[in-house]
């Protein structure tokens, strides 16, 4: 059990875990979510926009038929143009989608990384801590009065040589 307390892996895991934790704790999937929905509904709603569009010019190519059989040349045009238009913001949307998503992405991957050397960081003064502790108590229980004495004794005849 102190190997498995004392392997650096274990420790990893655990911080590692507690980052993961406090993440799903603040609702960081929840509001990734949030934010990728709401950009899902706006891509939806200019989609939806380029399909009123496309119905829109789908009625003036009728219109135009009805009103002349010569100008069914620059109905094409108008309807080819809508297309191309529409395919262009589709492919623009979902360019600035995959721009915005990467953004997203490396923000969070830089608050995860920051998070975990924050845990790391504290884990580490956390393991100094107990390390002056376990040493303290160690030296308390080795060290008796008699040896004490000697080990000052030792210290002060050294002194002389130690400061020249």
């Amino acid at each position: 059990m102190t190997e498995f307390l004392s392997d650096h892996h274990t420790w990893e895991y655990v911080g590692f875990l507690l980052v993961v934790g406090l993440l799903v704790w603040k609702g960081v999937p929840g509001m990734v979510g949030k934010m990728l929905d709401e950009r899902a509904a706006v891509i939806s709603a200019e989609l939806d926009e380029a399909k009123r569009l496309r119905v829109e010019a789908a009625a003036l190519l009728a219109d135009y038929q009805k009103r002349a059989a010569g100008a069914e040349s620059e109905a094409q045009s108008i309807v080819a143009d809508a297309r191309a238009e529409a395919a262009r913001f589709a492919e623009e949307s979902r360019a600035a989608l995959k721009t915005q998503i990467a953004r997203r992405e490396a923000a969070a991957k830089d608050k995860i990384a920051q998070a975990e050397a924050a845990a790391l960081n504290e884990i580490r003064g956390l393991a100094a801590d107990a390390a002056v502790s376990g040493a303290q108590k160690l030296i308390l229980a080795k060290l008796d009065e008699k040896r004490a004495s000697g080990l000052i004794s030792d210290s002060i005849k050294s002194l002389g040589e130690k400061l020249n």
